[in-house]
């Protein structure tokens, strides 16, 4: 029985959709202070203009807020 409750607890956390945010990097960091650059490569953005799916947390809200003239958050 204790089997069942553990797989319905699996399916429970499977069917849960988790927030996500869509992250575009839209402006270069070349004249931006070196602490920028370190944010935009943590958000896992390499090229100019690409776009990054990442959870809707606090700490990546906090990082986008850290940058907000070279990211955009995309709907």
């Amino acid at each position: 029985m204790e089997h069942g409750k553990e797989r319905s607890g699996e399916e429970q956390v499977s069917k849960k959709k988790s927030a996500t945010i869509r992250i575009q990097w839209v402006q270069s960091a070349i004249a931006c202070p070196e602490k920028h650059k370190r944010v935009v490569r943590g958000l896992g953005l390499r090229k100019l203009q690409q776009v990054v799916e990442r959870p809707d947390t606090p700490a990546i809200r906090g990082m986008v807020a850290k940058v907000p003239h070279l990211v955009a958050i995309l709907k």
